[in-house]
């Protein structure tokens, strides 16, 4: 059933088969949403259905349950559509971007004036701004570039790697695996990275809505099938050899490319202790590019529900038969 769902989109299907408890809207091009595909195919008693989407599909379609996305489309999403939940992390990375030495580049200074691709109004866009502030270069001071995310080489024409190849662009910020092949478009010693997980990695969450969540059935499945996502992601987290095969199926990423990308995904789950910090932080920019008055951190923080991991987690403690959770995740258990 979840392989038949890739089919939806393009069939026009916008309403959930009979046969389906629950429906999942993401991406389905990005190597973070795959803890959910294995999940339902793997773990989940239960049948799910998936779309291409995400929490945009999940607010606007009453037939989705779950959606998944980073946190800046949450924010977004959350402006208008106040009954968004985020109810557990499926991968926190940390993004990078690549510069051309060869464009005069060797710190983060040197793109003051120079073409920096990305993504305006999306992670990746305000991980470049994030990032290049905190060497005093503001929006404008740099040239930023739009172009498209490639997951196998060779990149084709106008793709973030195949612009800095060419030299139309000196560098971009993105998220994998597009930023991977951008440093390895580049000859030998060519490529200098910048991250600093402290400025801006992407909070790749789960969602539902107010509604699903107050409806007990719907709100049964649900907590079931988060406490499966858990056993999945520590597979993803401690022993990735296992799905890089699946995850290259899913996503249509070679296995050599997800090895060097891996690193950078991190898969331990909960929610992260800082999580409103960053709503708050980035929704000043989300208001910004969107043109309207930014939210107060009370606000944001109602998007967040713990309520549904509280009780996953004690369905979990139940099956293996001890009391407390061992180790799921950071700080959360």
């Amino acid at each position: 059933m979840a392989r038949l769902a890739f089919l939806l989109p393009f069939l026009g299907l916008l309403t959930v088969p009979t046969t389906a408890v629950l429906t999942i809207s993401a991406a389905l091009n990005v190597i973070e949403y795959v803890p959910l595909l294995t999940t339902s195919e793997d773990y989940y008693n239960s049948s799910a259905v998936f779309i291409n989407g995400g929490v945009a599909t999940l607010v606007r379609n009453s037939s989705v349950d779950l959606g998944a996305n980073a946190e800046t489309q949450a924010l977004r999403n959350y402006a208008n559509n106040t009954s968004l939940r985020i109810i557990w992390n499926i991968a926190e990375v940390p993004y990078r971007l690549v510069a051309n030495r060869a464009a005069g580049i060797s710190s983060l200074s040197d793109l003051k004036g120079k073409r920096v691709g990305t993504i305006n109004g999306t992670s990746a866009g305000y991980f470049v701004e994030q990032l290049l502030k905190t060497v005093g270069l503001e929006y404008g001071d740099y040239q930023t570039i739009p172009g498209n995310i490639c997951h196998e080489a060779p990149c084709g024409n106008r793709t973030f790697p195949d612009l800095l190849a060419k030299g139309e662009i000196d560098a971009f910020g993105i998220w994998e695996p597009t930023l991977q092949l951008g440093i390895d478009a580049l000859p030998e010693k060519k490529a200098i990275v910048f991250q600093d997980r402290k400025v801006y990695r992407e909070i790749y969450n789960l969602h539902s809505t107010k509604e699903k969540l107050a409806d007990k059935k719907k709100r049964r499945e649900i907590v079931h099938f988060l406490k499966d996502l858990i056993k999945a992601q520590r597979v993803f987290e401690e022993e990735p050899e296992k799905v890089y095969a699946r995850v290259s199926a899913a996503v249509n990423v070679s296995v050599p490319l997800l090895e060097k990308v891996w690193r950078v995904h991190d898969w331990s789950g909960g929610i992260p202790r800082d999580l409103v910090d960053v709503l708050e932080e980035e929704e000043i920019y989300i208001a910004r590019v969107d043109n309207r008055t930014a939210n107060s951190r009370e606000h944001v923080a109602k998007m967040v529900d713990g309520s549904v991991l509280v009780e996953a987690l004690a369905l979990l403690r139940k099956e293996r038969g001890h009391g407390k959770g061992r180790g799921w995740g950071r700080g959360w258990n």
